[in-house]
């Protein structure tokens, strides 16, 4: 092993290794002799892991339980999002979460390092109750109801923000390093297996009334505030230095700008199918790009970065996150996608009803929850003691095999391969997860864990919402070419009049696709009323019912579907190779603490 040191400007002792191939980095503050992180108790780790877990659990589900409830929401506040002048309330209640959560979880994890992990991670509880409440009364209808419901689900995000980005770095403080994979595996449970139920929960709960959607997090949420205040206590003492203003402004509107981009290109504009040609999604990705740009030449020049560019010299860590950033870009759209092929297609041919099949494509997808219960712990234990490289390289290649299994099914396909698959799925991502994670987080030093936590899940989070970006729209370029053709044909042998068919068979795909996401039955919003009480009652029974529209949009969706597998089998291939290139099994605690006498000698 060679070891090479020196001490830097702010009288901090480098040090760095060259071991197995892998570049490590570390950095001790040798200015106060007082230690960095207290001993926790051996009951404590257990507090620790049960208030993350209920966080990340509620946290998960109000990412998905809206999905599921948007109809009856929007029927609530008298909305319709398929109207092409209410249509970005849709897009911005599907995904401005995810976005707000992915723009401010560096910050939050830096801030975390500087004030207090256990602080900040309470008061994201906090907050996020808060909203919790606030959505539940709602008191507008209309576009002034929606507004208020995007403003608080957005409020809601940053106190998600503040779960996300702590809860690990809470776990590895809390953990010794032969147990942080177990944890992190029943963490990361809770985070899947709270976005599938969320979709179960969304789908009970909005039959019964959609304010219960949002009330159903305030007593958990308040819950877990007091417990958490209560309960959880600082283990790394927090390092106060000065705020890089700067960093975060850049980071927090590049970002902002750049994933709002992404969400106006998949909506329609003008007489096009999608937003890519619109000026204004042009230069928000040129601006976004810019200033992302710009923001890592001044992370390269302040005293005291907001996003630590240094940790990615670690191997374990630039590694992890790669691959972690590619299992996002390869999946991050899958539900989605899984969700409409149900719901538009599949369920309906068989004998479900459009406005059921929200809470049935739950259920259908729960076999993937399975997969994962049973996998996540299970690797993170194992990862412990044989270190993460083999189980995150497995898990992808797990993952690749379940799209190219996707890519080979028919639309109209038979349960028993489709489940057995997602449960594949679901074997993939536990076995990945939460070694993954432990690896990242295990690599850095205590004293930069909130910052790598939230470093990782802005990562990963910015994949996904990538991904579903990538996903809708070559979904969306596949329907606008073959569906109108095969629409008109179909309409007009039905006895449709010609301008009426041709008319609707023009209507961007968008609203079709986000008929079938949201339960609605998609030849209700392509034909006026006008149109339909002009049509014999026996053919408007057919056109409206179950099998017309799945049959006709099964053979376009199919076709695009199939693409975007291909495509992300082929990206959890360069995820399983990135996996791979992490090294061997690396702690940074035990591997890379010098004695305070070699740290004498050094600085002698």
């Amino acid at each position: 092993m060679r070891r090479t040191g020196g001490l830097d400007a702010e009288g901090r002792v480098s040090h760095l290794w060259s071991t197995r191939g892998a570049i490590k980095t570390l950095s001790v503050n040798t200015a106060s002799a007082e230690p960095l992180e207290k001993t926790p108790q051996s009951g404590y780790k257990w507090i620790a892991l049960s208030n993350t877990t209920l966080g990340m659990l509620m946290a998960s589900i109000d990412v998905n339980i809206v999905l599921i409830s948007l109809p009856a929401i929007f029927r609530g506040i008298h909305i319709n999002p398929l109207a092409p002048d209410e249509a970005s309330y849709l897009l911005w209640m599907l995904m401005g979460y995810s976005m707000v959560t992915a723009t401010l979880l560096v910050s939050f994890g830096r801030l975390s390092d500087m004030f207090g992990r256990v602080r900040l991670y309470n008061l994201g509880f906090a907050v996020f109750s808060f909203a919790s409440i606030l959505l539940s009364v709602t008191p507008g209808h209309g576009n002034t109801g929606a507004l208020e419901l995007i403003i608080f689900r957005l409020l809601q995000a940053v106190g998600g923000g503040f779960l996300f980005s702590n809860s690990a770095a809470i776990l590895t403080d809390a953990f010794p390093s032969s147990e942080r994979g177990m944890a992190m595996g029943l963490n990361q449970i809770a985070f899947i297996g709270g976005s599938l139920l969320g979709l179960i929960l969304g789908g009970v709960l909005s039959a019964i009334n959609w304010r219960l959607v949002f009330l159903v997090s305030v007593p958990v949420g308040i819950t877990g505030t007091i417990w958490a205040y209560l309960k959880l206590k600082e283990i790394s003492a927090p390092h106060r230095q000065s705020i890089d203003f700067i960093g975060n402004a850049t980071f927090g509107a590049g970002l902002t700008i750049f994933l709002a981009a992404l969400i106006y290109g998949i909506m329609p504009y003008g007489s096009s199918p999608m937003g890519w040609t619109n000026p204004w999604v042009k230069a928000g990705l040129a601006v976004g790009v810019i200033l992302l740009i710009a923001f890592v030449f001044i992370e390269t020049r302040v005293k005291y970065p907001m996003f630590r560019l240094s940790l990615f010299r670690i191997r374990m860590f630039a590694a992890g996150n790669v691959s972690g950033f590619l299992s996002s870009v390869a999946r991050g759209g899958l539900m989605f996608m899984l969700i409409i092929w149900l719901q538009g297609v599949w369920l309906p041919l068989h004998g479900f009803n459009f406005a059921d099949t929200p809470l049935w494509a739950g259920i259908y997808m729960m076999p993937m929850m399975g997969g994962f219960f049973l996998m996540g712990p299970l690797s993170g234990w194992l990862s412990d003691r044989f270190g993460a490289r083999g189980f995150s390289t497995g898990g992808m290649l797990l993952q690749m095999a379940g799209f190219l299994l996707l890519a080979s099914l028919p639309a109209n396909f038979s349960y028993l391969p489709f489940m057995l698959i997602l449960v594949l799925f679901g074997l993939g991502m536990g076995m990945f997860a939460s070694p993954n994670t432990t690896s990242i987080m295990n690599s850095v030093p205590a004293e930069y864990r909130g910052v790598a936590s939230g470093m990782r899940s802005t990562i990963q989070n910015s994949g996904a919402l990538l991904s579903m970006s990538v996903f809708f729209s070559l979904v969306i370029i596949g329907l606008a070419s073959k569906l109108p053709p095969v629409l008109y044909s179909g309409l007009v042998a039905q006895g449709l009049p010609a301008a009426a068919a041709i008319q609707a068979a023009h209507l961007p795909p968008t609203g079709a696709l986000f008929a079938a996401f949201l339960g609605y039955n998609p030849m209700q919003q392509l034909l006026s009323p006008a149109v339909l009480a002009s049509l014999p009652a026996a053919t408007r029974s057919l056109i409206l019912g179950k099998e017309f529209f799945p049959s006709l949009m099964a053979p376009a969706f199919m076709g695009s579907l199939r693409i975007t597998f291909y495509g992300s089998a082929a990206m959890s291939l360069v995820a399983a190779i990135a996996s791979m290139l992490r090294g061997e099994r690396y702690i940074h605690d035990l591997d890379e603490a010098p004695s305070s006498q070699e740290l004498l000698q050094e600085r002698g």
